[in-house]
């Protein structure tokens, strides 16, 4: 895909990695529709990256919300190329002590909010001309499962799963599904669930240089999945 003047939308664009995205495709020659929860965040991006990185605040998990947001925002002259669904949190904890709402936010934000968006957007996909792309934020959490983890597993290995099925189902219509299972990344995610960040994690922007990759392959090759983790993961400061 040429990236020039496409239409990207990015969930959880207010930090982190899909930040790094949306920097990385609005280089590219994109305009990309920023969704995120944190409107004053995502104002502070925008006049950093410019007036093609378009603020939307946006919950996932409203799935009402974002059919009115759908409807006012595309038509068959307006029409999305890229989809990135990224937002995403983890509430770790053994599961005995995991609570309903942690589990329930987990599943809205992780997995509901993937599909909420995804439903909307196939169809204005289909009526595209050119090859379009869906690219889902899993983790390697999709790929194994960890103690304390067992709510973050359920909803990242429900990706991969939808990921999958929904590659077979659209691969006839130009539509590329891939997914991406990254391992420890140095954002603010581990600071919200009471680890701390360290230099031997992989960087943002690595991260988003391996998803511009996937989009701009050429339109009859797809990779469907890709793994990504740090060569060495362990703190280079810690006496373990």
């Amino acid at each position: 895909m040429e990236l020039k003047n496409k239409v990207a939308i990015v969930t959880g664009a207010s930090s982190g990695i899909g930040t790094a995205f949306a920097h990385k495709l609005i280089e590219k020659g994109a305009t990309v529709y920023g969704l995120a929860r944190r409107l004053n965040k995502l104002k502070e991006i925008q006049s950093k990256l410019g007036e093609h990185f378009i603020p939307v605040q946006m919950d996932v998990t409203k799935h009402k919300d974002l059919e009115e947001w759908v409807k006012e925002q595309f038509s068959e002259d307006h029409l999305p190329d890229i989809l990135v669904n990224n937002a995403g949190l983890a509430k770790f904890g053994n599961v005995d002590d995991l609570s309903v709402e942690d589990w329930d936010t987990m599943v809205n934000t992780n997995l509901n909010g993937i599909f909420y968006l995804t439903r909307l957007i196939v169809p204005l996909m289909k009526e595209n001309q050119d090859h379009c792309h869906i690219i889902n934020i899993a983790s390697v959490a999709g790929l194994l499962g960890n103690p304390q983890i067992s709510g973050y597993n359920a909803t990242k290995f429900g990706v991969r799963g939808f990921s999958e099925a929904l590659f077979k189902e659209l691969r006839y219509d130009k539509i590329k599904v891939s997914a991406m299972f990254p391992g420890s990344i140095a954002t603010d995610f581990f600071d919200k669930v009471g680890s701390e960040t360290h230099s031997n994690m992989m960087q943002p922007g690595d991260v988003a240089d391996t998803l511009i990759h996937l989009l701009e392959t050429p339109d009859n090759f797809l990779i469907n999945e890709v793994t990504m983790r740090p060569l060495n993961p362990k703190n280079p400061d810690s006496k373990a």
